[in-house]
């Protein structure tokens, strides 16, 4: 293997769920429903994005939608606090590969798909959150049992990466048929200060370079990737990725300079995604570019 030279980001949003009061309150919309159905997904989408003053809507509100869709059991919320995770269906790390795939036109998946469509329509830029391995399997099982098996079992975790890998990918395919071009990745639950410098390292061979290279042949040209920067860092730290310096117009918000580089370049991921007041004051951004 390569020497490790991985950083960590230190970030300040992680899994953060829930959306502010002061903009849930302004659509006089029921919660947890207004979690589950596209039309009120939508409206609180465009109340965030006039909030934030940004420059495209996201969807969803939480980072348990995949979890979800593959059998987890959900705790909805409320209109302070977000979908989460409410309970472990599994507890040993071998039946994740006997969950079903996830059908993208039933629950609340499909919901958020529909959202998006109907955003798109109205000239709306869409960026959908789209969640990582470690994050997904939050949803579903202990942490413990997974770094166990990592630790014991590593052909399992292959197994169950490629697993996930392949719902990950049939859900950036379902997004780009329903209008969204900005797809936001990140596994914050599986960042260099949870798993440290040997497994993060593994993480980067088995899963997310694969993944990777596999998401640059499918997005297309009406479609760019921001990535985490703890995803980023990591693709960096292991030389499977390189930053290549982009000019700007004009100096601009991150947000901003994301939706102008669209069709551009296909990976960004110098500034988490919900830092909506960064400034690119130089007017330059990194793209990434996978080797």
């Amino acid at each position: 293997m390569r020497e490790i030279s991985i950083k960590d980001f230190d970030c300040t949003y992680g899994n953060s769920v829930g959306i502010d009061k002061t903009i849930t309150q302004k659509t006089n919309l029921k919660f947890p429903d207004a979690y589950k159905k596209w039309d009120s997904m939508a409206i609180l989408s465009r109340e965030l994005k006039k909030h934030e003053n940004s420059s495209f809507c996201t969807l969803p509100f939480c980072h348990t939608l995949e979890g979800e869709a593959l059998g987890g059991i959900i705790n909805y919320g409320d209109d302070k606090i977000g979908p989460r995770g409410k309970e472990y269906i599994i507890s040993n790390p071998e039946d994740i590969l006997d969950l079903p795939e996830i059908d993208y036109s039933v629950g609340r998946i499909a919901e958020v798909l529909k959202a998006c469509s109907y955003l798109k329509s109205q000239g709306e830029d869409v960026a959908l959150y789209i969640s990582g391995p470690f994050t997904i399997l939050n949803i579903l099982i202990d942490p413990t049992y997974i770094f166990k098996a990592f630790k014991k079992r590593p052909e399992i975790m292959k197994d169950i990466f490629d697993k996930l890998r392949h719902e990950i990918i049939r859900f950036i395919e379902k997004a780009q048929q329903n209008g969204v071009n900005i797809i936001s990745y990140g596994d914050s639950s599986g960042g260099l200060n949870i798993l440290g410098p040997k497994f993060s390292q593994q993480v980067v061979e088995l899963f997310t370079y694969p993944f990777i290279k596999e998401v640059q042949q499918l997005i297309n040209t009406d479609t760019i990737v921001l990535l985490c920067p703890k995803t980023t860092f990591a693709l960096i730290g292991t030389g499977k990725a390189v930053y290549k310096e982009v000019n700007l117009p004009e100096p601009m918000k991150y947000d901003k300079a994301c939706t102008t580089l669209i069709g551009k370049v296909k990976f960004l991921g110098e500034m988490c995604i919900k830092n909506k007041e960064y400034i690119l004051k130089d007017k330059k951004i990194k793209s990434i570019e996978i080797i």
